[in-house]
């Protein structure tokens, strides 16, 4: 195995960070959040030799990208998470025995965690950062659009914790190459874990593959249900933000179903998205009330494959239902169980909505933009789990943990 000494290094660094207290772990995140900082231009400048690679019209363009904004933004998550409790050593439950033994159950780190990621350097600072809070060795796979900005980052945080007296094999960062990603989720006794962060076709290749537990994350199928109760001004402004912020990321919303009392409302809330040039595939009713309302070239008849498609672009498709029913069939139907919303202002229909519809996030007359780790309070995410064993929804440091039985005993022995 090309990879085998390279994994067995972080399997020893990831035994000696057990014995890391956690006190000197929050030292070196911020140690590393002010590095990051310093070295803005050295990170900007190696980013720049990725983007040049990529077209910029491509979705993951923006996704590569990064920024003195986005790399202060980094370091200031960097530093949430230094702040916050160590999810390792809690006693979950605890029970003395009638013979005397005393038994725990208590947290512990999964020890090697494998991440296989496309186009996104941030999260290279990301899985780092909640790894190593969490007790975890990290092995990263990023894709080669990101080679440079990714062999960068990891250099600074093995300077890092090289100055701080922890293994610098703690993180480690393999090659690009296809073979290398086969032999990573194969790697049993090395890797106890694969996450992987990326596009729906990275998500299956990585299932369908895997030979070590894998907790699916990235795939955001997002749908907005405007209701025939809904209140068009919220509306109006929840729908144009989860398409246009950030068009490329996960929590993105890639399709509308409306009700089709509210049709009238339909070229109000397209005058906004007009103006940020937002491409929609509109079903046969939908198509009928925008034609003469929204510009030509940005309106396309819906086909079947424009429902249940994340886009990651300034695109979304438009589904007109006959009743809240319909509506969370439709959702339930093309979701990928991610983010879903609904705008109404009738309680019952939101109780309704809650436990009907099968996603890890469900919100109502809110942006499905908020599903995000920093934005739920948790300090930042590893990912957005869409699975639900184990975890569900942003993943950040208690779903980076195990657990252990801690037995305690005064020489008591099983009688036959």
């Amino acid at each position: 195995m090309k990879i085998e000494k390279q994994l067995q290094q972080v399997l020893q660094a990831s035994r000696k960070l057990n014995l890391v207290e956690n006190e000197t772990i929050s030292r070196v995140l911020l140690k590393l959040a002010d590095e990051a900082e310093r070295q803005t231009d050295f990170i900007i400048s190696e980013n720049k030799k990725d983007l040049e690679r990529m077209d910029p019209q491509d979705p993951k363009y923006d996704r590569l990208k990064l920024t003195g904004d986005r790399i202060k933004g980094i370091a200031s998550d960097m530093r949430n998470v230094a702040g916050l409790e160590s999810p390792v050593g809690k006693i979950l439950k605890k029970t003395i025995r009638p013979n005397g033994l005393k038994i725990s159950k208590v947290t512990v780190p999964f020890g090697v965690i494998g991440i296989i990621y496309e186009a996104r350097p941030n999260v290279t600072f990301d899985v780092f950062v909640l790894c190593l809070k969490s007790g975890n060795a990290c092995v990263l796979k990023g894709g080669s659009d990101a080679f440079y900005s990714n062999q960068a980052i990891v250099s600074i945080i093995q300077d890092v914790l090289t100055k701080s007296d922890i293994d610098e094999n703690t993180v480690a960062l393999l090659p690009a190459g296809r073979e290398e990603t086969n032999e990573m989720l194969r790697a049993h006794g090395y890797i106890d874990l694969i996450i992987p962060r990326g596009s729906q076709g990275l998500i299956n290749y990585v299932r369908e593959n895997a030979t070590i537990p894998v907790i699916e994350t990235g795939a955001g199928i997002c749908h907005t249900y405007f209701d025939e109760f809904g209140d068009a001004e919220k509306g109006r402004e929840i729908i144009f933000n989860a398409k246009t912020r950030r068009p490329s990321v996960c929590n993105a919303l890639d399709c509308l179903v409306i009700h089709e009392s509210r049709l009238a409302d339909l070229p109000d809330f397209g005058k906004k998205l007009s103006e940020s040039s937002v491409v929609i595939y509109a079903d046969k009713k939908s198509y009928a009330v925008l034609k003469d309302a929204y510009p030509g070239e940005l309106l396309f008849p819906a086909i079947e494959e424009s429902f249940g498609t994340e886009f990651l672009s300034l695109k979304m498709s438009v589904k007109t239902v006959a009743s809240f029913e319909e509506a969370v069939d439709q959702i339930n139907e093309k979701s990928s169980k991610h983010s879903e919303a609904i705008i109404t202002e009738d309680a019952e229909r939101i109780k309704n909505f809650r436990k009907m519809i099968d996603a890890s996030s469900v919100y109502s007359n809110v942006s499905t933009a908020f599903t995000d780790g920093a934005q739920f309070g948790l300090g930042a995410e590893i990912g957005i789990s869409t699975q639900k064993l184990h975890a569900r929804g942003p993943m950040a440091l208690e779903e980076l943990t195990s657990y252990k039985w801690i037995i305690e005993g005064e020489g008591q022995v099983r009688p036959k």
